[in-house]
């Protein structure tokens, strides 16, 4: 039996509800699902055949470490998380660790995966980091400089737009914060991809990448949207080198 109530009332008891219970937020239209697939493909696309020693920085799942030992790598794969690989390869020896604090030999690696993680570094509250440092994410970069051998490649990939923080989630690079991030090395090739209007990612030029405007999400990082990077880096003569 319906109960009847003035439109006061009605009004007043779904503001309540609302302050208790607040709508979930509406999904963007464009966001980042997919992004993975882009990341891995360039990657993997790249790698070269082996043997050597490699490092996979922010490691996650590692399915980039385990490809790098098929390629004949012996792979150092870091994370700053318990990983709980389901596999197991004695090629590939896992760190957990914080890399700016691991003891790790100077131009020791020839190959450096960078699979989006950088953007992270420094930007507390996810990923178990716990203290904030604005600047962590270029000093990951210097240390991977001086990690990389002579001769050795990075292949990196990062989010790119228009420059931006969206703490907690994730650094966005552009105009002016890619070239420090990219300071000390020469690139050897780069690519940018950014999604279309029917959420599917497309190739796209560096200038349309760096444009793109950035959305975020409060509570979802995947609902947060940007282009993508893509790169392929050797160590530079010397630092400075790098295009804006």
């Amino acid at each position: 039996m319906p109960v009847y109530m003035p439109a006061w009332l009605h009004g007043l008891l779904r503001r309540a509800k609302h302050s208790l219970f607040p709508p979930a937020p509406a999904p963007n239209k464009i966001n980042i699902w997919g992004d993975r697939q882009v990341e891995w493909t360039f990657i993997s696309s790249r790698l070269p055949e082996g043997p050597g020693e490699a490092l996979d920085f922010g490691c996650e799942f590692g399915y980039l470490s385990l490809l790098a030992a098929r390629k004949g790598f012996r792979v150092t794969a870091l994370d700053l998380q318990e990983q709980a690989f389901p596999w197991r390869d004695e090629n590939v020896l896992f760190m957990q660790c914080d890399l700016l604090k691991a003891r790790l030999p100077e131009e020791h690696f020839d190959l450096i995966i960078e699979c989006s993680s950088v953007e992270h570094v420094g930007l507390s509250g996810r990923y178990g980091i716990s203290e904030g440092t604005s600047d962590g994410d270029l000093a990951v970069m210097r240390r991977l400089h001086g990690l990389l051998k002579q001769g050795g490649i990075l292949l990196a990939t990062m989010p790119c737009g228009r420059d931006t923080v969206v703490a907690p989630w994730h650094r966005v690079y552009g105009r002016e914060r890619l070239p420090r991030l990219l300071d000390g090395y020469s690139v050897v090739e780069e690519c940018f991809w950014a999604k279309d209007e029917e959420n599917r990612w497309n190739l796209v030029d560096r200038d349309t990448a760096l444009d793109f405007v950035p959305a975020t999400h409060p509570s979802d990082p995947q609902q947060c949207s940007y282009a993508l990077a893509c790169f392929v880096l050797t160590k530079s003569e010397t630092a400075g080198g790098v295009r804006s």
